[in-house]
């Protein structure tokens, strides 16, 4: 038997710096381009999104993606991998609705009508607050709190897991919003107040999609896979099943539908790659970054030795394994960052890097002290590195 192709942690993190636009000579022209190269890019957090394609700009900045998100709308905000909000290239939503988002859908629907159901209110009283919510989308773009002045049932209280510890009360309009953004049906817009704002107008967006057959939803599966191997290859079964949240059996179908080529990753592990992908990647010239929290290259999978060393964890991930604003020198993450009430952009290394690895991440802080302006962020989810350093 043939030996299995083997790739070191050299190359792959070469291919991160091409193939994610880090390295100086592989930076992108446009927001599209970075955000189709990324696949997806976490929204959770708003300033995420910004700064992640800033990093990666020959003319780092926010109007692009601005005007990629609200005006042009060729990248578009969507619930998709683990339930969590990305931003993603308009082209990619349905791949990513069929492929993921729909059995989300079908699950939170079926969850809210019985907990609606449980409060007395049918599945026809919630079909007409729907209609409801769309007629007041019909002629403006509006905020959650309007579309509540609009349609009062919004407003409304529901009671869930009553008799247990965990008994809450949730608005309705909580509740019912979030799924019509799910679905797409509502779409998120220019938020109220800066680029760095969790509060979005809502437009309306096309019809919820039928149902996808089991055919379709394995037919996209196996292209985001592609498009994730593609951007993230080589990578592990292990780092495809926790990017995308399906089961192990989903994966290890879509890995094979897209032709995907066992190598040998440092230590003996098993990874896989497209094939026509086994060429090695020209090595980049030194390169520096300062990546936000929730950066998609530093999310990338379930196994991230190879480019966060272990010991840096604790300073720079929290308990729930969200990673903060951290600092990289040449593929590898060698320190973390934040901003201080004043503007000021700080780091810290949690190793020596080096005088070269010195000069350019401070190169680094002041292009993004730039890109920041007047704004002020504080990452969502916070980590012990980032919470000293804004002190």
């Amino acid at each position: 038997m043939p030996a299995r192709p083997q790739f070191d942690d050299d190359q792959r993190r070469a291919r991160l710096a091409r193939r994610h636009h880090l390295a100086p000579d592989a930076r992108a022209d446009r927001a599209e381009q970075v955000v189709d190269d990324l696949v997806a890019v976490h929204a959770t957090d708003p300033a995420t999104v910004f700064l992640a394609v800033a990093a990666r700009l020959a003319t780092p900045g926010i109007a692009d993606t601005e005007r990629a998100l609200y005006r042009d709308g060729t990248v578009l905000r969507q619930h998709g991998m683990r339930s969590t909000l990305f931003a993603i290239p308009a082209a990619l939503a349905p791949t990513v609705y069929t492929s993921t988002t729909a059995k989300l859908v079908a699950r939170e629907r079926a969850r809210l009508l019985k907990d609606f159901a449980a409060s007395g209110r049918d599945a026809d009283w919630t079909a007409g607050v729907e209609s409801a919510v769309r007629s007041a989308l019909a002629d403006t773009d509006l905020t959650g709190s309007q579309i509540g002045e609009l349609v009062p049932q919004l407003r409304e209280k529901i009671e869930y897991g009553a008799g247990t510890s965990y008994r809450a009360e949730q608005s309705v309009g909580m509740r019912l919003l979030r799924l019509l953004g799910m679905e797409g049906s509502m779409v998120r817009r220019r938020p109220v107040g800066s680029w760095t704002s969790s509060q979005h107008r809502w437009a309306p967006g096309p019809p919820a999609p039928a149902a996808p057959s089991a055919a379709e939803r394995a037919e996209a599966q196996r292209e985001l896979a592609r498009r994730w191997l593609e951007r993230y290859g080589p990578a592990t079964e292990d780092d495809l099943v926790w990017w995308t949240g399906w089961g192990v059996r989903e994966v290890r179908a879509a890995l094979a539908g897209c032709a995907a080529v066992e190598v040998e990753l440092a230590g003996g592990a098993t990874g896989f790659v497209l094939p026509g992908d086994l060429d090695p990647v020209a090595e980049p010239g030194p390169w520096a970054a300062l990546l936000p929290a929730l950066d998609p290259t530093a999310m990338n999978g379930k196994h991230r030795d190879w480019y966060l060393p272990s010991g840096h964890r604790p300073q720079l991930v929290d308990r729930s394994g969200n990673i903060g604003p951290t600092v990289w020198w040449n593929g590898r993450v060698v320190g973390g960052w934040a901003q201080r009430p004043d503007g000021e952009v700080v780091f810290e290394l949690l190793e020596d890097a080096g005088r070269e690895a010195d000069a350019a991440i401070a190169a680094r802080a002041t292009e993004l002290r730039a890109v920041l302006g007047d704004a002020r962020v504080t990452p969502r989810f916070r980590t012990p590195l980032e919470r000293r350093l804004s002190s």
